[in-house]
Order: structure tokens, then C-alpha cells, then sequence
């Protein structure tokens, strides 16, 4: 069972959103066109889905500004601008994916106590999404995973799904994804390298 993961490819990450990742929807027809020829049996994606007081905003913070470190729950925690509010535009999916393909969706950063980057569980590692759960029932034994953003979301669903899906070969697409810091985006795709990912390209996937 082959599984795609597309993470958090929402309005709030695109340009105009509130926390926009650099050129986040031009990897849109990329995402279309492996929903469509990827060979996948199951899609699934992730979508930040915050409530208006969230923890991580730097407007819960007097005195912060957006990109600030602060702290959340005794926590470090890099402040961010309110982004993927529940039931705001702003947190729906980009209005050119093909929405209509995804067979399961899961919703995270619901805790205003936790941020939650994986889309498979909080950073704090106390609480799972259910996604972990519904791919092990599914059967999946191959995952490929892109989106928004690498060196965040991206990365941190990687590590975990290679943690918690034991036995699953787990990839990251990188140019079907987008990050926010360049020093960063390294540094996350030496890491999930390093931890046994498979780093591959859309090219690699459609032309099988």
C-alpha cells in the first residue's frame, strides 16, 4: 500500500497567507500531478488547523513580535504570526489542489498549549494526531511526504513517520515541497537523510 502525504499546502503558507513560505504554491501542479500519476493507492494530507489563542502566535505575547522567540508551556518557542485559524480562509487548502483526490485529512495545532509542527504529533511528543493510527490500519508500507514547509512541518512529519511507522519506507519529495530558511532546508534534508529517509524528486516518482 502506497501512501502520498501532503502537508499543510494551505492558503495560510502560500503567498498572501499570513505565514507565507517562499514560492509555497508552485508546488501545487507538482502535488496535482503526483495525486494524479504518482501511482498512490491512498492520498492523505495534513492541515494546520489553530484555534485564535494559540499559544505559538506572537499576538498571545505582550510585547512579541512574529519571528521572536518566546515561550509556550515553559517551552522555547518561535512566535509566529496568527496563521491557519480555524474556519478562516486562511487555514484552507490552496484552492488549486486537488482536494477532491484525498481519501483522509488530518487536522493538528488544535492544543492552544502545544504547537505542533509533525502531522503525525505535538512537539511535546505527549499527545498523537490519529494519523499514525489510520495509515497502520490502511497498511501502508511505502510513504512519500511533501509540502509546507521543509525545514518545519515537512521534516518533522518525516522523522516521525519514520519513528512511529516501523517497517514503513518513508520519502521526502523535495521538489514537490518549499521551506522557509535556506540554512535551515539544509539542514533538515541532511538530517532526515541521515535518519534513513529516501530523499527523492517528483521526476523520479512519475517517470516509474
Amino acid at each position: 500500500m502506497k501512501a502520498l502525504l501532503l502537508v499543510d499546502i494551505q492558503n495560510g503558507f502560500c503567498p498572501g497567507g499570513n505565514l507565507p513560505v517562499p514560492d509555497g504554491d508552485k508546488i501545487v501542479p507538482i502535488a496535482n500531478a503526483l495525486i494524479d500519476n504518482g501511482g498512490y493507492d491512498l492520498i492523505v494530507a495534513s492541515q494546520d488547523w489553530h484555534p485564535a489563542d494559540h499559544g505559538s502566535f506572537a499576538s498571545r505575547h505582550a510585547g512579541k513580535k512574529p519571528f521572536e522567540m518566546g515561550e509556550l508551556s515553559g517551552k522555547p518557542q518561535v512566535l509566529w504570526p496568527d496563521h491557519c485559524v480555524q474556519e478562516t480562509a486562511d487555514a484552507d487548502f490552496h484552492p488549486d489542489l486537488n482536494v477532491q483526490a484525498f481519501d483522509y485529512v488530518q487536522q493538528k495545532g488544535e492544543n492552544a498549549a502545544v504547537d505542533s509542527y509533525s502531522a503525525f504529533r505535538d512537539n511535546d511528543h505527549l499527545a498523537t494526531t490519529g494519523l499514525g493510527e489510520y495509515l497502520q490500519r490502511q497498511g501502508v508500507t511505502d510513504l512519500d511526504v511533501c509540502g509546507l514547509a521543509t525545514d518545519y512541518c515537512v521534516s518533522f512529519s518525516v522523522l516521525d513517520a519514520m519513528e512511529m511507522l516501523p517497517g514503513v519506507k518513508v520519502r521526502f519529495i523535495e521538489d514537490a515541497s518549499r521551506g522557509i530558511d535556506p540554512e535551515g532546508i539544509r539542514n533538515a534534508i541532511s538530517l532526515m537523510r541521515a535518519k534513513g529517509a529516501g530523499i527523492v524528486n517528483s521526476t523520479d516518482i512519475l517517470s516509474d
